[in-house]
């Protein structure tokens, strides 16, 4: 089992800074994360994004506005910067394992294009099995995970019938079953997300291998496992 779970920022340091943006990457590149989790989209004219929902401040759609259109939108309404993949990528190079969770629908091709070229490690997951899956056909090469809220009865399965690696159930789900299942087909178990230093204990004790939280500080104060980070 793991001894010292990767600390994954979870869209940056939100408790300190606005989330999915360039100051709370790096914050938690300072903080001593190992990876950086973000949520992407793409705009009319295809430039994967990195931002949560799939609307900007104000109800601007973000697959129906050309990149010049959103930045300029977004920038007016809040005042926040919505940085592209392609930015986070050169702020991270491989300081950090870059974790890319795929919001917007029928972007696979982008994303993978955008992580062709990165310098550092990377991997991808989503909510959306189906879009695993075709990204799974499109590049083998590519690491691949599956997002999941509910319990899964036979999680190795479905990770292979998806063809993924990685698990990033709920940190409540996990247990000890869970962990085997996954390490033993070659798998990481990434919990998420994961704040109160009890959980993220229990969680290292198990075995996991990796712990996304919105305070990466908060892992190696947690337990004495996790204090190395990778």
């Amino acid at each position: 089992m793991a001894s010292n779970p990767l600390r994954i920022a979870h869209r940056g340091m939100p408790r300190q800074l606005r989330e999915n943006t360039l100051p709370a990457f790096a914050a938690a590149l300072a903080a001593g994360a190992d990876g950086i989790e973000l949520d992407v989209h793409a705009t009319a004219d295809r430039v994967v994004v990195v931002h949560h929902d799939p609307h900007v401040a104000g109800g601007t759609p973000i697959a129906r506005s050309t990149w010049p259109e959103l930045r300029r939108h977004a920038l007016a309404v809040s005042g926040v910067e919505i940085p592209t993949l392609a930015e986070v990528c050169a702020l991270v190079h491989d300081r950090a394992e870059l974790f890319v969770e795929i919001k917007g629908a029928g972007i696979e091709r982008e994303v993978a294009a955008e992580l062709a070229g990165h310098r550092g490690t990377s991997a991808i997951h989503s909510f959306d099995h189906l879009t695993i899956r075709r990204l799974s056909q499109l590049d083998r090469r590519l690491r691949l995970g599956l997002l999941f809220e509910e319990p899964i009865a036979d999680v190795a399965a479905t990770l292979r019938a998806n063809g993924a690696l990685d698990a990033w159930p709920h940190y409540a789900m996990i247990d000890a079953p869970l962990v085997a299942a996954v390490q033993a087909v070659g798998g990481r178990v990434i919990a998420w997300t994961v704040n109160e230093p009890r959980e993220l204990a229990r969680l290292a004790a198990l075995g996991v291998d990796g712990l996304c939280t919105d305070d990466v500080s908060l892992i190696g104060a947690s337990s004495p496992q996790t204090s190395a980070g990778r």
